[in-house]
């Protein structure tokens, strides 16, 4: 969830970006915010969590967890590092999810529901809907199955629900009515997120225990997809897309007055900076949001990278070393 505060006037869907923000605002580490960083051969991995209310007016984000997965191979067309990236990405949506908790009954599988968020007529808005397409769904088969047979997985549905301009329904509303139909144990959402650098794009996946508000990132504030309005937990998953032509703008001046050691102390700085903004987008530029290069494929690739995290996550017999085979 991305809130239009004054010091987030830039907008972005990742919590390591608003920290990052609020730190370079305040000039100092933020109360209440822990960081925990971790580099691995393929990855770097960021796990903040927001403690209380207090710091999460100042980063912008509800309390929970929050964990970013960067890596430039996510960018790069390798099936057995793509096949790696899944592994990690299972591994941190298991340290989010207590299986025994979600039933009341301890011998009972529960049922996870994965929505795919976004709008499947365009590239960069797809990748909830392509990720539910690689899914392993075992819900139809799992509730008719003799008991030996449902070992190893668990029972997963899925929906791609559309987005308010192609259905006229609020996306989540439709959520909802399928929830208090099936009654799933937990919910993981998946969309295309905002990023405020250009690096972030196509590069970096967040994982949250805090549910999600489509088109947050973009200033398109919807109903909220969490525990509160569901009822149920929600892991929320995505990969920035998008970025605003104002960010890129703002690399780009940032990078000039680098190079030639321009000295201006901060404020000036950033005075100096939003003015050529405005300047240079205003009045028809400001709100264009501009996708990377080679977006389809992109979309494509990553997406079975998140499906096969998923997949790996929630069915115990699907392993890093397999995944490619249960991808639809």
């Amino acid at each position: 969830m991305t809130e239009n505060n004054e010091f987030n006037s830039i907008m972005t869907d990742l919590a390591v970006e608003a920290r990052d923000m609020a730190v370079e605002r305040t000039g100092g580490e933020i109360s209440g915010v822990s960081v925990e960083e971790e580099d691995k051969e393929i990855a770097k991995i960021t796990r903040i969590e927001v403690l209380n209310q207090a710091a999460s007016k100042k980063i912008s984000k509800p309390p929970g967890n929050y964990i970013t997965i960067e890596s430039e191979s996510l960018r790069q067309t390798n099936p057995q590092i793509h096949q790696e990236l899944s592994g990690v990405l299972a591994a941190e949506i298991n340290n989010l999810i207590d299986y025994p908790a979600l039933t009341q009954n301890p011998t009972q599988m529960p049922t996870i529901l994965v929505i795919g968020l976004g709008n499947w007529n365009a590239t960069p808005d797809a990748l909830g809907p392509q990720v539910v397409h690689h899914l392993l769904v075992t819900r139809h088969i799992y509730n008719s199955a003799e008991p030996e047979s449902r070992r190893g997985i668990r029972s997963v549905c899925a929906l791609a629900p559309g987005v308010l301009g192609l259905t006229g329904i609020e996306t989540a509303e439709i959520i909802k009515g399928v929830v208090d139909r099936v009654k799933p144990n937990l919910i993981i959402a998946i969309d295309a997120l905002a990023a405020r650098e250009s690096e972030r794009l196509a590069s970096t996946l967040q994982i949250s225990d805090t549910g999600i508000y489509p088109g947050s990132g973009v200033g398109k504030r919807r109903i909220g997809i969490t525990k509160k309005d569901m009822g149920v937990p929600v892991i929320a998953m995505g990969m920035p897309t998008v970025i605003n032509s104002v960010n890129i703008v703002n690399d780009t001046i940032e990078a000039i007055s680098q190079n030639h050691n321009i000295n201006l102390n901060l404020s000036q700085k950033k005075q100096t900076q939003k003015q050529v903004i405005e300047n240079i987008l205003q009045p028809f530029l400001g709100d264009m949001i501009v996708a990377p290069k080679g977006i389809d494929k992109l979309i494509r690739d990553t997406s079975r990278i998140v499906a096969g995290g998923i997949n790996i996550a929630l069915h115990p017999d699907v392993e890093t070393e397999n995944v490619s085979f249960y991808l639809q």
